[in-house]
């Protein structure tokens, strides 16, 4: 069984070693210029697939070390790659937005089919409760998740005018030395700190409208979710999504809570350490709900 910490609220279970091959594919969706990377168990499962969304400046490579973890387990696991992020289709930052986003996510889920799981983080999150709104999924988990309109403090008109039309990692906070950003969130090694800068990008390519959409609000019918299992997972050492926002979340939603104090917004993710106690939890939710 597993053993629940007094005080924490966090399952935690000893992480069973991969039982599976693992063998890597990818899903071009050419019509909007979409490219999934896919990891996939030898064998096929009666597991539902799983649909890792990332949020702003990110890409398939958020989620490389879960996808590992999954398809080991049995799970054939998709990151999709939004338009004009890492290997999808280049476009103008301009012509994006939060619609067009969720457009992308909506595309992919109806693209793996009824029964898909669909795992967001940051503004990832919020993309698949809007793009998931009238499809048959299994399931959500969302990691640190940007919060809907019926959550969130009305954005003040100097926060809207301060985001540019294009933007990058500075935005973020993460154009700062390493040894810095690391310090901040120990869960994070330094080799995580130095990939995760690289990967967000030299350049701005992320699109100003998605992020003032977000901030301005993004409505979401929440009794959509009221008969499917929901996880939510929140990072006490998140500094771009704070944790208790995740918390209102799920209690807003009816869903299952579970926070992990000492983990970074990246660190939920990607730390090569952290990530495992995160995954090990999903994991744990995706048996108990038979997903």
């Amino acid at each position: 069984m597993p053993e629940v910490t007094p005080g924490t609220m966090r399952i935690t279970a000893q992480i069973p070693p991969p039982v599976r091959p693992i063998r890597k594919d990818e899903i071009e969706l050419d019509e909007r210029g979409l490219y999934i990377e896919s990891w996939l168990p030898e064998r096929r499962s009666r597991r539902k697939p799983l649909l890792f969304v990332h949020g702003e400046l990110a890409g398939s490579w958020l989620w490389e070390r879960f996808l590992a973890y999954f398809a080991g387990r049995g799970w054939e696991g998709h990151a999709l790659n939004l338009r004009n992020h890492y290997w999808s289709q280049t476009a103008d930052p301009t012509t994006l937005s939060f619609e067009s986003y969720t457009d992308d996510v909506a595309a992919a889920i109806d693209r793996l089919g009824e029964g898909v799981v669909v795992i967001g983080h940051a503004m990832g999150g919020l993309l698949g409760l809007k793009a998931a709104g009238d499809r048959p999924i299994g399931g959500m988990v969302l990691l640190s998740p940007e919060l809907p309109d019926e959550l969130r403090l009305p954005a003040l008109p100097h926060e809207l005018r301060e985001i540019p039309e294009v933007y990058g990692k500075e935005l973020l906070g993460w154009a700062t030395l390493p040894e810095k950003l690391q310090r901040d969130r120990p869960d994070l090694t330094l080799a995580d700190v130095l990939r995760i800068q690289h990967l967000l990008g030299q350049k701005p390519h992320e699109s100003g409208l998605a992020r003032r959409q977000v901030l301005q609000g993004v409505s979401v019918d929440r009794g959509r979710f009221a008969d499917l299992p929901v996880l939510v997972i929140g990072g006490g050492l998140d500094r771009e999504v704070p944790e208790p926002g995740s918390e209102r979340l799920a209690d807003w939603l009816g869903a299952q809570y579970e926070p992990f104090g000492a983990h970074s917004h990246y660190g939920l993710v990607l730390g090569e350490h952290s990530h495992a106690q995160v995954a090990d939890a999903i994991r744990i939710f995706l048996e108990a709900n038979k997903l």
